[in-house]
């Protein structure tokens, strides 16, 4: 791989940062994501110059970009701290990660309903039951007339009235 000249490099650090404008602004080719890999093939370089690199002798060195992709990673870290979302793909799942949230939490709702509902449910119908039982054995009792008696009514009150 050739050596890049200063015209090179110039025109690709001005490609980098139109790319990192048009990111930053949202506009994202479809498929895209804001990230490292969406802005190298937006500039048309490669990605490798934007990580550090190997002298010979094993001491690291900067990439040639290395200092624009940590510009654009604290700039899309300061706009998400800001609470703007540059990726629709990102907004979209935190959108349904709120909705997700909100259809949990109706659904626990429901669900103590159902239950509060299901006991309900079951202490009517045995004390319906216990009501259905009870009135068998007073027709019951009704219709075998031989454990009853009949009381006469007195035929005046046997009290006075307090006027």
């Amino acid at each position: 791989m050739a050596r890049l000249n200063e015209a090179d490099k110039a025109r690709n650090e001005a490609a980098i940062r139109a790319a990192m404008e048009r990111i930053l602004a949202g506009n994202l080719p479809s498929g895209g994501k804001a990230d490292l890999k969406t802005l190298a093939a937006m500039a048309g370089v490669t990605r490798t110059g934007f990580y550090p690199k190997k002298n010979r002798d094993g001491t690291p060195r900067p990439g040639p970009y290395q200092r624009l992709a940590d510009e654009f990673e604290r700039r899309l870290q300061e706009l998400r701290a800001a609470g703007e979302i540059v990726d629709p793909r990102a907004a979209q799942i935190e959108r349904l990660k709120a909705q997700n949230a909100e259809l949990n939490k109706r659904v626990g709702t429901r669900d103590k309903q159902v239950t509060e509902l299901t006991e309900f449910r079951t202490l009517a119908i045995s004390r319906l039951s216990a009501q259905h039982d009870e009135i068998l054995r007073l027709r019951e009792l009704v219709n075998s007339k031989a454990s009853m008696r009949t009381l006469s009514l007195p035929a005046k009150a046997p009290f006075r009235s307090c006027s």
